[in-house]
């Protein structure tokens, strides 16, 4: 297949088109680079001694978008571009509505004027809302309860698949659900470069324990946890990459949803602790009020995924705190560096 990958030059973006290429599929990257890196792409063409072109363009801009695309060729898409802060959603909550509904539509439209209907969303467990059981299964209620923007953005854009598949039959549509991305290729070439402040857990710790930052915030320790900070599924990038393939290979004409997680949980003290074993340097952290949005368990049940996309984790939360650790000590000024 050769498939446009939105959102490519990005985290989960630039492993996912390295297992693309391993798996011998041709990749075209579509970035607009306003949180992701030139250089990431290159490290892939690295790794993997094959090329991928680029298409540089901002997805929520139709005129712009289209012109880009249009000499390029693919079959298949895997749509990841988009805005995914939950804090940051709460603070802006237009622009993350603006930007990843927006960028959906006028990719919609283009699939439908070319007939393509191979079509792979990243979506998210946000959109489960706060879980009313634990381990969360693709059966589990969602819309209701959603505690944040970013969140409800998610869900409103599976809704709009819905409808478009509905009204074009032919179209192959795969919503996977993922939970907390983490980790990092195991050669320390390609990894999470977040800008400014980390959004998200492990990147902050990596950047405490190279010297970067002072201490972690570790908010809220009064959840309904074993140790009470919240409890998250942590799945390494690398398997998660390798979940989007399965997804893209097995993906057929309607509406197919998988949580792709590991179905273990783990809190924030935990991944603290697992993250100072691999890296043998010390991560002081400080307990904040919780912040708004956040839920206090969130774990997968991959059933689902593991028998009909014969796709499972392989890679434990070790492993990516050590590849974690060998990207952010290789790289500690990220792809700038």
């Amino acid at each position: 297949m050769r498939v446009l990958l939105t959102g490519g030059a990005g985290y989960i973006g630039s492993h996912t088109a390295l297992v693309l290429l391993e798996h011998g599929h041709e990749v075209v990257v579509l970035d607009d680079f306003s949180n992701s890196s030139l250089e990431a792409v290159r490290r892939v063409e690295e790794l993997s001694g094959k090329s991928v072109p680029v298409v540089e363009a901002d997805l929520a801009d139709r005129a712009a978008s289209e012109r880009a695309l249009e000499d390029i060729e693919f079959d298949s898409v895997i749509h990841l571009a988009g805005l995914k802060s939950v804090g940051e959603s709460v603070a802006q909550p237009t622009r993350y509505y603006r930007v990843n509904i927006d960028a959906t539509l006028v990719l919609l439209d283009v699939l439908r004027e070319r007939g393509i209907t191979n079509f792979v969303f990243s979506s998210s467990a946000t959109v489960y809302g706060v879980p009313q059981s634990v381990p969360i299964d693709e059966q589990h209620p969602v819309g209701d309860g959603i505690t944040n923007p970013y969140g409800r953005s998610k869900f409103i854009i599976e809704e709009i698949i819905r409808d478009t598949q509905s009204a074009w039959p032919e179209l192959g549509a795969t919503l996977l659900r993922y939970f907390n991305p983490v980790g990092a290729h195991t050669s320390g070439r390609i990894g999470e470069d977040p800008s400014g402040i980390p959004n998200n857990l492990m990147p902050f710790i990596a950047q405490v324990a190279v010297g970067k930052r002072e201490r972690l915030s570790v908010f809220g320790d009064t959840y309904a946890t074993p140790d009470g900070t919240g409890v998250r599924d942590y799945i390494h990038v690398m398997d998660l990459a390798e979940g989007h393939v399965a997804a893209l290979e097995h993906n057929r004409p309607g509406i197919a949803v998988y949580n792709l997680g590991s179905g273990t949980g783990s809190s924030v003290l935990e991944v603290v602790r697992e993250f100072e074993r691999a890296s043998g340097q010390p991560v002081p952290f400080v307990i904040e009020a919780p912040r708004a949005g956040d839920v206090g368990e969130v774990v997968a049940d991959p059933t689902l995924a593991n028998t009909t996309l014969d796709w499972r984790t392989t890679r434990s939360l070790a492993d990516a705190c050590r590849d974690s650790w060998n990207w952010q000590s290789s790289n500690p000024e990220g792809y700038a560096g």
